[in-house]
Order: C-alpha cells, then structure tokens, then sequence
C-alpha cells in the first residue's frame, strides 16, 4: 500500500493538524525533504533567484521549471509535488494554461500545480480544474506580478486592501482550488480568510493562523545570502559551513594533503613493472 500523500489527504487536515510545505529544486535535496516527512513539495518557481540567480521569478519558463521539476520528481516517495506554473505559461498567454498545467502533470510527474493571483486568475483556474488539474492558489504578496502591488511588502494591511484578499480566496475556493497559499499577510487577515474558506490556508510570513507553513529551502538552511526575508527562521546557516569546506579542499590540495592514500587506487608491483617495461 503507498503511503503518497493525495491533494484528498490536504484537503482533509484542515482542522485536524498543521500541513507542512517546503521547496526543493533538485534531486539530493529532495530526496531530504520527503526523507523528514514534509507533506508538499514545492518546485516554486523561486528556482529563479535561489538556484539560477536571476533577479526575478518571471525570468524561468517551461523548460527551466519542468526540467527541475523532473528531477525532484525522481526523488519524491511520499509527499505531494507541486510545481509552479511560470509566469509565462500562464498569465502572458492564457490561452495556453491548460496545455502547459498538462505538461507539469504527464512529462513532470506533479499531483498539482499552484498559481500566482492576477486579473484572470479566476478564469485560468477555472479552465485548469476542469482539465481534471488540482490548483493551488496563491495570493497576497505575488512575486511574479510584485511590480503591480507596490513590490515586494507586505500586503492587506488596510481595510480595503484586506477585503480584496478575502474576496480573492473566496473566488479562489468557488473556481476549485483545493488550497491557497498566503503570502505576506497581516496575521489577523490571514486568520480571517482561514475561518472564511473550506480549503486549506498554507502561510509565508502569514502568521500562525494558517493550516500550513511553507518557506523556501534555500533561506531556511542559510543557503541563499543575497537577502533575507523577515518571515523566514534559519533552522541552519549551512552557507559558512560549506564555504570552509570548500577552502580545507582548496588548501589541502596546495598543501599536497589531498588525496591521501586511502582516497587512490593501487596496482600490484609487478603489474606495474610490466607497464614500465613496455
């Protein structure tokens, strides 16, 4: 019997325990992250400033986030793995949504796929769930539409604003989201819009009040230096550890310390006095 965590099972631990999410863009790290238990593994379309060092998460397309997604996918044993849809694939031509939400599920192995609000989110989720697809939706801070929403701050802290984001994720629910993820939300709106839908909330700098907490793999390990959210806890600072490894290898080497015999590979004496009689 599997033990692969269904898009049923999330849906049903709203209420009854705390859902955990985290992002893996590789094979090595993903096979970590299903090995601890984690119930969603996300290929966010992060991959973009944490492994491919762009600026923006508009700059991946189909084949940067299928390609990763297929290795993750290799790794994955038990949780659900979702992949986000890039910008490209969806809000630049809609049209295109369902063929390219397919792809993730048919060529990448994905259960799901999630996708950032914008004006035809509604409509594009609408037409990805009737392809038989699972959506997770994503609202509040949406970094692939950040330049439209004041940038990259936290969003829903006036009245307003708040109702916008509960109408959002209502909106959301009706169209067959089987959840939504909250980013950048006053912890009090989060909670509000957690009481108000049906579907599991999963929280990025949203408080405690969601049914679920995602981060980015590389922030909470200290592996990405060129900034750092305020929402993310470093459970390590794996980025200092690493860097003097890698320059123990670099003096070793000069130093002639490396590789020591037991790192070499030996021929029998006689064999090799054969070679040097040749």
């Amino acid at each position: 019997m599997s033990d692969k965590t269904t898009v049923e099972l999330i849906v049903s631990l709203k209420n009854k325990r705390k859902i955990t999410m985290l992002t893996a863009y590789d094979y090595s790290m993903a096979c970590l992250v299903d090995k601890a238990g984690i119930d969603i593994i996300l290929v966010g379309d992060s991959l973009a400033n944490v492994v491919l060092g762009l600026e923006s998460t508009t700059g991946v397309g189909m084949p940067e986030m299928l390609h990763h997604t297929k290795a993750v996918n290799r790794a994955v044993k038990n949780a659900l793995l979702i992949a986000d849809m890039p910008y490209s694939s969806y809000q630049l031509n809609p049209n295109e949504c369902v063929i390219n939400a397919q792809r993730f599920i048919t060529e990448a192995g994905c259960q799901a796929v999630k996708l950032e609000w914008f004006d035809n989110c509604p409509k594009v989720t609408e037409q990805i769930v009737q392809a038989q697809i699972p959506v997770m939706g994503h609202i509040g801070l949406t970094p692939q539409t950040a330049d439209k929403i004041g940038g990259f701050k936290c969003q829903g802290k006036d009245a307003q604003t708040a109702k916008r984001l509960i109408d959002q994720a209502q909106e959301l629910e009706k169209k067959g989201c089987f959840a939504i993820v909250l980013e950048c939300l006053p912890d009090k709106v989060a909670e509000l819009i957690t009481k108000k839908i049906k579907i599991p909330t999963i929280g990025i700098g949203a408080g405690i009040h969601c049914d679920g907490q995602v981060l980015v793999i590389n922030d909470m390990l200290g592996l990405f230096e060129r900034y750092t959210p305020k929402f993310v806890k470093k459970y390590a600072n794996l980025s200092p550890l690493i860097l003097e490894a890698v320059q123990n290898f670099k003096n070793e080497v000069i130093q002639e310390k490396f590789p020591a015999p037991g790192h070499s590979f030996i021929i029998k004496e006689e064999e090799l006095k054969k070679v040097n009689g040749c």
